[in-house]
């Protein structure tokens, strides 16, 4: 009778709770093709328009909203800040900002005493005392998340850009009660911060140990580390971007300083889950555009870079890991509003990239449906979240673990950039912009093989057929009413 009413109950509990839970495995790295990821046994990429990193720490914002919108639109992955930096009204140029919360609605992680900081009549923070309140809503967020099947990236650190944002910081000696000594802002993030390290790695422990039961998270160290750190040391790049135009200094790595700490928290992750049940994957953010990295520490699974181009992946592609366009979405002077997100988005991905990752102003308190339009320094749209479900789509209709980048297939692409992903002489998957021709040349290996283009911006299909290929360069018409961009989806039957 006993063993009977156990396995009664051991039934019912396999039925009520979610299979997911019963066998979780966090989000990994696919075990056939380590540029790409795997998510409850699926190859996954993550392709997403969201906020300005704010749905945790500002109360005001309705996370729940939020997240069942990004779900209802297609988007599997969103980014969130942890409290350690916080920005102030109208911080780079954003009416509406989810990272800036007003007054009494900043969520930090530590609890407030009765004392009165910098900031505008804020309280300071106890960074020896956690705050429950905090710690709720993070649980609830991510809980919610993972139901949705939405990948989040947490990301512990950002560097405090002015002195402006560093009145608000609760690493700042007037902002706590932990008698810190004075402390430039651009040493925060380094081995020279002093008593901060101390808190900064209690921070991590918490937070790892706290989530360390999901499966939809990753870790991000810092994000823009380059961007509090001295001139001096710092690596500068000057290449020319499309149109012939100069660009110096926008192509910055961090100093060794910043490396060095970035490093030390990277292995405090990796030392807090030691002894947890759950081993979760940890990125790093390396740059603006693309650079050809030279080293990559063993305890980085994931590549990130901000703005990037196609080459952040391919030129990395060595490393055998994810690379991740991590953040895109000032595109104010760019002439194209939402499409220079899509273009951007189909160009990374088609060139070997895992995540992409558009801020989506659309979102902020009172709008967290995203179908407002903020005064911003860039877009995002229900639109663009549309067209960019529609790029994940287009993706898992083919076998992608097996493809990589080509640079082969694509003969001769006049007036045109063109990028593509296959398995030579299997699949291919291509996308053309700036289009101001209407044919190209490929390079197909000998065999029969099924066509289609598709317009990336409503997913139609505008031409499909069947093509022989004898194994030399052929001639490929372009579908009629083309404007700037088409992608091509080839099988072969």
């Amino acid at each position: 009778m006993r063993i009977s009413k156990l396995l009664i109950i051991l039934i019912l509990f396999i039925l009520f709770v979610p299979f997911s839970q019963l066998n979780a495995q966090p989000l990994s790295i696919h075990p056939e093709n380590s540029h790409y990821f795997e998510y409850k046994g699926k190859p996954t990429l993550l392709i997403s328009s969201a906020e300005h990193y704010g749905a945790l720490i500002n109360r005001a914002f309705n996370y729940r909203k939020y997240l069942e919108t990004l779900h209802k639109d297609g988007m599997n992955y969103t980014r969130i800040f942890v409290g350690s930096y916080v920005e102030i009204p109208n911080s780079f140029g954003i009416e509406n900002n989810t990272l800036a919360p007003s007054v009494g609605n900043f969520l930090a992680p530590w609890k407030k005493v009765n004392e009165t900081g910098l900031y505008e009549g804020e309280k300071k923070f106890d960074l020896s005392q956690w705050n429950p309140d905090y710690f709720k809503r993070l649980n609830d967020f991510i809980s919610l998340a993972n139901k949705l099947d939405i990948i989040v990236e947490v990301t512990f650190f950002c560097s405090t850009y002015q002195d402006a944002y560093w009145e608000r910081n609760p690493f700042n000696k007037k902002n706590n009660v932990n008698n810190f000594p004075d402390i430039d802002r651009k040493d925060v993030n380094t081995l020279r911060n002093g008593k901060i390290l101390h808190y900064q790695k209690e921070l991590v422990k918490k937070i790892v140990t706290e989530l360390n039961e999901f499966d939809n998270v990753i870790y991000e160290i810092q994000n823009e580390p380059w961007s509090d750190q001295p001139r001096e040391g710092m690596l500068f790049l000057r290449i020319l971007v499309p149109g012939g135009k100069k660009n110096d200094g926008r192509f910055k790595l961090a100093t060794a300083a910043s490396y060095k700490w970035q490093i030390k928290m990277a292995h405090y992750i990796v030392e807090t889950e030691k002894d947890l049940p759950q081993k979760h994957l940890i990125a790093q953010n390396y740059c603006n555009r693309y650079y050809p990295l030279k080293d990559v520490d063993p305890a980085i699974s994931i590549l990130n870079f901000h703005y990037a181009w196609p080459e952040a992946s391919f030129l990395n592609y060595g490393w055998e890991r994810p690379v991740s366009f991590d953040e895109s979405g000032f595109s104010e002077n760019s002439g194209m509003g939402d499409t220079a997100y899509l273009r951007q988005a189909w160009e990374f991905i088609l060139a070997g990239g895992a995540i992409f990752n558009n801020l989506d102003y659309s979102f902020f308190c009172g709008s967290e449906d995203g179908m407002q339009k903020n005064k911003a320094p860039g877009g995002g749209s229900k639109e663009l979240r549309r067209q960019l479900h529609f790029l994940r789509v287009f993706m898992q209709s083919f076998d992608f673990i097996k493809m990589k980048p080509d640079f082969e297939v694509v003969y001769h692409a006049p007036g045109m950039r063109a990028q593509a992903l296959s398995e030579k002489g299997e699949q291919y998957a291509i996308v053309f912009t700036e289009m101001t021709n209407n044919w190209v040349k490929l390079n197909l290996p000998k065999g029969k093989y099924q066509y289609t283009f598709f317009s990336p911006f409503t997913g139609d299909k505008l031409k499909k057929g069947i093509f022989k290929s004898v194994g030399n360069t052929t001639h490929w018409e372009m579908p009629e009413g083309v404007n700037y961009m088409v992608t091509l989806k080839i099988i072969k039957q």
